[in-house]
C-alpha cells in the first residue's frame, strides 16, 4: 500500500531539522502557565481514574512526554520520525519512545488509560481527522482520557524551507467547534476547552480540548 504524502513529507521534514532543532531549542519549555495546566489537569484525571498506560502521538524531542513522566504518568512517546525518536530517546533515556504513525497504532484495543496529541494532529489534513480520532477511540479504554492541541485557524500554514533544508510540511490551522465535534462523533466527550490569545512570536491564538471516551 502506498504511503500518503502527507506522511511522507512531515516524517522527511522533521528528519531533516531534527538536529537543528535540538541545537535551538534545548531546555524549551512545555508551552507556557495554561498548556502545562492542561497538562496537569489531564495527568491528574488519568491519575484519579486509576492511572495506567498513556501515550504521546507525535512526541518529538520527548519534552511534553517528559513533562507528564516528571507528573506521575507512566507515559511513552510515538513518533513519526526516526531521527525524532533518537533525539527523544538521548534527551530522556529513562522513557521508551517508538516509531510510528497515528494513523495506524501498534497497540491493542483499549488498552490505554489516556493519549496525548500536541500539536500533532496539525500535520494530518483536517478530511482525515475522523479517521485518526476512530484510531485513537480504538486505542483508549473506556472512560479513558485523551488531550488534543493544536493552533487555532482556517487557513494552512505550508513551510518549503525550514532551518536552512529544504521541506515540504503543513501546519493545518484548525476550528475547536469542528475538532470538538469530530471528537463527539468518533465516540469521545469534551469536558474541557482552553482557547488562549497568541503569545511571544504566536501568530494565532492556540486551543486545547480534553476528552473522555465514552464507555
Amino acid at each position: 500500500m502506498t504511503e500518503p504524502t502527507y506522511l511522507r513529507d512531515t516524517r522527511d521534514g522533521y528528519d531533516k531539522i531534527s538536529a537543528d532543532y535540538a541545537e535551538r531549542f534545548p531546555t524549551m519549555l512545555v508551552d507556557g502557565p495554561l498548556g502545562r495546566a492542561m497538562l496537569t489537569a489531564f495527568a491528574e484525571s488519568v491519575q484519579a481514574a486509576g492511572g495506567g498506560p498513556v501515550v504521546e502521538v507525535g512526541s518529538g524531542a520527548g519534552r511534553v512526554t517528559g513533562y507528564l513522566d516528571s507528573l506521575g504518568v507512566r507515559v511513552s512517546g510515538v513518533d513519526l520520525s526516526p531521527a525524532m525518536v533518537a533525539l527523544a530517546r538521548r534527551n530522556h533515556p529513562e522513557l521508551r519512545f517508538e516509531e510510528g504513525s497515528m494513523t495506524a497504532l501498534d497497540l491493542p484495543d483499549g488498552s490505554l488509560a489516556g493519549l496525548v496529541a500536541w500539536y500533532s494532529v496539525i500535520h494530518v489534513p483536517p478530511e482525515l481527522h475522523p479517521g485518526v480520532f476512530a484510531e485513537f477511540h480504538r486505542v483508549v479504554a473506556p472512560d479513558g482520557h485523551l488531550l488534543v492541541g493544536f493552533q487555532v485557524g482556517d487557513e494552512p500554514l505550508s513551510f518549503t524551507e525550514a532551518f536552512g533544508h529544504t521541506v515540504s510540511l503543513d501546519f493545518h490551522r484548525l476550528s475547536p467547534d469542528r475538532v470538538s465535534d469530530a471528537l463527539e462523533k468518533a465516540g469521545f466527550t469534551v469536558e474541557a476547552r482552553l482557547v488562549r490569545e497568541p503569545s511571544g512570536d504566536e501568530k494565532v491564538p492556540q486551543a486545547y480540548l480534553m476528552a473522555r471516551r465514552r464507555a
